[in-house]
């Protein structure tokens, strides 16, 4: 396998590449269109493999950067993989994102990178929410669904300041911007008691705020569907329990 070295991060990009094209699968490929992926220089590489890969490599900013500039799909989620979330620049977050043309890759790089960068991660989400291009929107959605299930340190105040970016937003239409602003409503409902409550009761006021938009209303009785289940309440009780005995 490719070896880790930054110095040599273009020879390194090229190595990695023509590992990738001998693993193209054509048959996934179709599997993926029909998941709305992008098939533009799509290899039908599975995710797993691609983290294999990435472990192996381990983080390298600049090799990141190569990966991403290639343009390839599978090297474009590689290259979140692997980059150092502490070299990542609000330019780079920028063009990566102004790159975006598939939901996977856009979710990849919000998962392993982009929410990694701690202020800066909160920061974009205000600046990209507010923006037209599908995929700039859509990243903004994905981040705060990001960080909702994985950042321990943000308080509750942060996600609650992020309810009128998706009351706002609730009403664009476009695939793949709603169902980011409706998993990023599902995932702050999910976080804890507190924010389930906040979370349903934004939901109703999406209803009561557009109800004659078809987004809207399909987000609002998703979410609510989801954070009022059996399931999701005993899951946040169990959970507060656990975190009072911890404190006990």
């Amino acid at each position: 396998m490719v070896q880790k070295d930054p110095s040599r991060a273009n020879i390194i990009c090229n190595e990695i590449i023509v590992e990738l094209e001998k693993q193209k699968n054509p048959k996934n490929i179709a599997g993926m269109a029909r998941f709305g992926i992008s098939q533009k220089g799509t290899l039908g590489i599975p995710i797993p493999v691609l983290r294999k890969m990435a472990k192996e490599i381990g983080k390298n900013h600049q090799l990141a950067l190569e990966l991403w500039k290639t343009g390839i799909h599978e090297a474009r989620i590689l290259a979140g993989f692997i980059d150092d979330p502490e070299c990542v620049t609000e330019g780079q977050m920028e063009d990566w994102t102004k790159d975006l043309d598939s939901w996977d890759v856009c979710d990849q790089v919000c998962g392993s990178s982009f929410e990694k960068t701690g202020e800066l991660a909160w920061k974009k989400i205000g600046d990209w929410s507010s923006r037209e291009e599908e995929f700039v929107k859509r990243t903004s959605f994905a981040l705060i669904a990001c960080l909702a299930w994985h950042d321990k340190k943000a308080t509750d105040g942060q996600f609650e300041a992020i309810m009128p970016l998706i009351i706002r937003e609730a009403i664009d239409e476009r695939n793949f911007v709603r169902k980011a602003v409706n998993w990023a409503l599902r995932n702050i409902g999910k976080r804890n008691i507190k924010l389930n409550k906040i979370a349903i009761e934004t939901a109703k006021k999406i209803q009561k705020t557009h109800p004659n938009s078809k987004s809207a209303r399909w987000i609002a009785a998703d979410a609510i569907r989801e954070l009022e289940s059996e399931a999701v309440q005993k899951r946040l009780v169990d959970k507060c329990k656990k975190t009072e005995a911890r404190k006990n």
